[in-house]
């Protein structure tokens, strides 16, 4: 973690107008600003891992986050994508128990912790806050139990066709609705992202390509047919 940076401000941070912290009052939103500490992110690095104690919840100000949990094999499956405005941690912390989860940066990131004590301050004195917070805590709740049941009951082609349109809705595409999604994954972690194997993923990219559904440029993919992916993956209304 970098510690040459300059430090964002709660008060101008255009991330908090993305995320339940636009709903703070002017003194809890002060007390965030006076306790938090922001620490800068290379790819790859670590941000908290599993088993690590709570101490509070990370704000993201920019940059992407894979949030992923380590299987008993030792093969990590990811189970959510972050962008600026996401809070993390937040589940552990107000348990108590220990992150079952790990946040690694996607690319260069900077990333806020606010106390746990200065958090659960606001939520107690703010009840527009409270609410917004609730309200975030189940619609993820709902989006984990949808992605447990594709991943338990979807065959690998419609997880994956459902994989690259949530990268794309969670962080765009680089200039214009074709051009490459605005992430990079490397085949592991995108095998890790549908739950199968880098052979099957592997594959099966090449039959979307095929079907000229995507188009792949080493790292990069392109989504050729956003509807098409929709009837692969299974998303029609």
């Amino acid at each position: 973690m970098s510690d040459t940076f300059q430090e964002p401000l709660c008060s101008t941070c255009a991330a908090r107008l993305q995320s339940v912290l636009d709903s703070l009052e002017s003194d809890q939103l002060g007390g965030f600003e006076t306790s938090k500490k922001c620490g800068s992110y290379k790819k790859g690095e670590s941000i908290f891992e599993e088993n690590d104690p709570p101490e509070g919840v990370f704000c993201m100000h920019s940059g992407k986050v894979k949030v992923f949990k380590t299987g008993d094999e030792g093969k990590p499956q990811i189970i959510r994508f972050a962008k600026p405005g996401t809070i993390l941690g937040y589940r552990s912390m107000l348990s108590g128990e220990p992150y079952t989860v790990s946040a690694t940066a996607l690319d260069e990131s900077i990333v806020c912790h606010i106390p746990k004590d200065t958090f659960v301050a606001a939520l107690e004195k703010d009840t527009q806050f409270a609410r917004r917070f609730m309200e975030m805590m189940s619609s993820d709740l709902d989006q984990a139990e949808t992605q447990i049941v594709h991943l338990a009951q979807k065959p690998v082609r419609e997880r994956l066709a459902e994989a690259l349109l949530v990268l794309k809705k969670i962080y765009g595409t680089e200039n214009g609705d074709t051009s490459p999604l605005d992430v990079t994954l490397t085949r592991e972690e995108l095998a890790g992202v549908v739950g199968t194997a880098v052979e099957t993923l592997v594959r099966t990219l090449s039959d979307l390509k095929r079907e000229r559904l995507i188009a792949t440029d080493k790292k990069k993919i392109r989504i050729l047919d956003t509807e098409g992916l929709i009837r692969v993956g299974n998303l029609q209304d």
